[in-house]
This record gives structure tokens, sequence and C-alpha cells, in this order.
């Protein structure tokens, strides 16, 4: 990664951004799930574009009903997993991308201050793809290698009355095995916790 950007990811430079606190680095992995409209994805190969569009303030609200509700909202999240594993990133992670909102972890609010957001494309009712447990996995290992991570949770987890992302259907020990298979040393190094731990 260089000044925060990976270089296995496209980049799609969102406006939605600030610094983080002085001495502040990411210590808090965010798993997130997103779709537009709602349940429903791009195909494969194809752009995720309206999460894009949503991300660098380019959303048409005309194109859906959903998208009303929308307007005036600036978010953003570091990366974005599409459903074919496709990596895209929107925010450097030496910045602090708008991804949490009121949160809460562990006693420390404020979670976007410390925190690096991954959008998975999905939703609570569907499975999400082999390929993108790929990909979050590949792109956590380079994460743990570059920042003081502790922790991997998911949204629901420090915004439990606000959100339920990644949802029922994101596979905690699949990511987990996965990790453990191709980046042990990674992970010993670290000493990660996860979601499922606690």
């Amino acid at each position: 990664m260089q000044d925060g950007w990976a270089s296995q990811a496209e980049q799609q430079a969102s406006p939605n951004f600030d610094a983080r606190p002085t001495a502040c680095a990411p210590e808090l992995l965010v798993i997130h799930a997103i779709s537009l409209p709602l349940g429903q994805f791009s195909e494969a190969g194809a752009q995720a574009f309206y999460i894009a569009d949503l991300f660098l303030n380019q959303l048409d609200y005309s194109a859906h009903p959903d998208f009303e509700q929308l307007k005036g909202v600036r978010v953003s999240a570091h990366f974005l997993i599409r459903r074919d594993g496709s990596l895209v990133q929107f925010v450097s992670t030496d910045q602090r991308a708008w991804h949490a909102g009121l949160s809460d972890f562990m006693g420390r609010t404020r979670c976007n201050d410390f925190s690096i957001g991954i959008e998975l494309e999905g939703s609570d009712f569907v499975p999400f793809e082999a390929a993108q447990y790929v990909t979050l996995t590949r792109l956590t290992a380079t994460l743990v290698q570059h920042y003081p991570i502790q922790h991997i949770v998911g949204h629901q987890d420090i915004a439990p009355a606000r959100k339920t992302d990644p949802g029922p259907f994101f596979n905690w020990q699949q990511y987990q095995d996965l990790l453990h298979q191709h980046f042990p040393l990674v992970l010993t190094n670290a000493a990660i916790r996860f979601h499922a731990d606690r």
C-alpha cells in the first residue's frame, strides 16, 4: 500500500472523507453489507454503479424509488467488494471514511476515527459469494500488515440499534478459516479478535 491506497484495488476517489484525529491509527476493521436497490446486485463483471455513485455523490435519485431517502446523504467506505470479488477503493486508509455513523466499540465512540470500513455487495437475505471471501481475506492480510488492527467486527456490532449488516448470511467461520489457512503468521503476529470471539 502507498499513502493508504491498495495496489490491487480499482480506485474511485470519494469526496466523503476527512482526516483522522492526530495519532489515531486504524485499530478496528468493520465489515458492512450494501446493495442498491436493496437486494439487487450487479451482474458478474459489471460495475456496482449505484453503490459507487452513492459514495461519489453522483447517485441519480430518480433511478429508483428507494433512492429518494438517500438525498443529501454523504457516506463512504474505504473499500467495496463486489459479488464477483473485484475490489474498489474510495478512500485512503490513512484518512477517515464516513462508514460507521453513530457507533460505539468497547466504550469508544466515533468508530470512524479508528476504523477501516469494508463494504461487501450483499444483504441480510442471501449468502455472500466465495470470491468475496477470497478478496476479503487477502485485503485483511494486507491491512493487518500495515496497521495495528486488533479487532474485526460487523457494523451490527458497533451500531446494534441501527444496523444489521453484514447480517446472518455472512459466514464468520469461513472468513476466519481462510485467514488461518492462507495467512497464519499474519494473524498470529497481530493477535486479532473477531466478532465471533466476543
